[in-house]
């Protein structure tokens, strides 16, 4: 049997914060760019004014089964009702004034089956070449025999990284975690 992606179990391990994410505030984003499910690629340097990049492991398939172990691994199970809660929350995000943007290191056609599934209003990147990973040092792990991102969802201004939030559990209140803190800029980050 094939578990939904949409929804989680209740006994999902918690993951611990160990640090891995303590060097990204005040660090910029690298002149990189990566192909988005919207076609071409970002130059994630150049994007201007207020954005949202949330890195998760990598997204599920109907019909496909989880790697073995997925869901022991923690903070590994999630990534589909991550960004559906950043679809539902998008409008929300916008009026604050950020960009979304989903990051995996998944090739873009995978990204593209899985957005257009979704139906995210936003542009999913492919880090799969391990570009953005390796240039910001982010957090992975493997499993199936692939490097994955942990989840991270960095808030940025004009390239230079202002909050980050890791660990990140449950997945599907990432989104609420970045409303709140957009709301409490007060014009302001």
């Amino acid at each position: 049997m094939i578990d939904s992606f949409e929804t989680l179990p209740d006994d999902l391990p918690v993951p611990e914060d160990d640090g891995a994410c303590d060097h990204l505030v005040g660090m910029r984003m690298p002149a990189l760019r990566l192909p988005s499910t919207r076609g071409g690629e970002v130059d994630l340097a150049g994007v201007a004014g207020l954005a949202v990049f949330y890195c998760y492991p990598m997204t599920g398939r109907p019909g496909t089964p989880l790697p073995e172990g997925w869901d022991a691994i923690p903070g590994a199970r999630g990534c589909t009702p991550q960004s559906c809660a950043f679809r539902d929350r998008h409008a929300d995000i916008v009026a604050l004034g950020a960009e979304v943007f989903g990051i995996s290191t998944q090739d873009t056609a995978y990204q593209t089956e899985m957005a257009e599934r979704l139906h995210l209003p936003f542009a999913v990147l492919s880090d799969a070449r391990h570009q953005l990973t390796e240039a910001l040092n982010l957090p992975q792990f493997e499993a199936a025999g692939k490097r994955l991102l942990k989840r991270v969802t960095l808030i940025v201004r004009d390239a230079q990284i202002l909050h980050v939030h890791y660990p990140i559990f449950p997945s599907h209140a990432d989104a609420d975690w970045v409303v709140e803190r957009l709301r409490r800029r007060g014009g302001e980050l």
